[in-house]
């Protein structure tokens, strides 16, 4: 998932040994909804619904990037969290990836543009339509950021599932 709230981009992958095969890509509008609340609750509902339709066995986040508008960032990390908190009451792991980390992985270029990580994930998943925004293929970027580094996750990256575990006298 790419968090947003204007516009909130998914993408699902199915994994078949190393490969990964496209399912589903999309975004959530929120730019209609008056309230940052309503926004709130919407993008629960959705990312609920999209968990119940698809049955992932893993989500994974784009990490808010850090700007210079802290209102936008509060913003930004309400809607992150209630996309966490939707998965969490699925009992779904999650990860967290930060931008640059995502756009490495896909592209090879921590600093790549969204044109240039879209264009790379046509290649790699072997799709044909232009998204007409970015945060759906940002979010399908997460999902191949998420499937390249398993292995790593093992050894390093913390999702809040492997976090929970290593420190059980820390939840209460």
């Amino acid at each position: 998932m790419d968090p947003g709230t204007s516009v909130m981009g998914y993408g699902i992958i199915l994994i078949k040994g190393n490969a990964a095969q496209l399912i589903q890509y999309g975004v959530i509008h929120l730019s209609k909804y008056t309230s940052h609340e309503l926004k709130l609750k919407k993008i629960f509902d959705r990312v609920t619904g999209i968990i119940e339709d698809y049955k992932p066995d893993e989500v994974a986040l784009e990490a808010p990037f850090y700007g210079k508008n802290v209102q936008s960032m509060l913003k930004l990390g309400r809607a992150q969290g209630v996309a966490m908190a939707a998965a969490l009451s699925k009992e779904i792991p999650i990860t967290e990836y930060a931008p640059k980390k995502v756009k490495q992985s896909v592209t090879g270029n921590g600093n790549a543009s969204k044109e240039q990580v879209a264009n790379m994930l046509k290649t790699i998943l072997r799709f044909e339509s232009e998204p007409k925004l970015l945060d759906a293929t940002d979010a399908l970027a997460v999902a191949l950021c998420h499937h390249y580094n398993a292995n790593s996750r093992v050894s390093g990256s913390k999702s809040w599932k492997s976090f929970i575990k290593d420190n059980p006298e820390r939840i209460k």
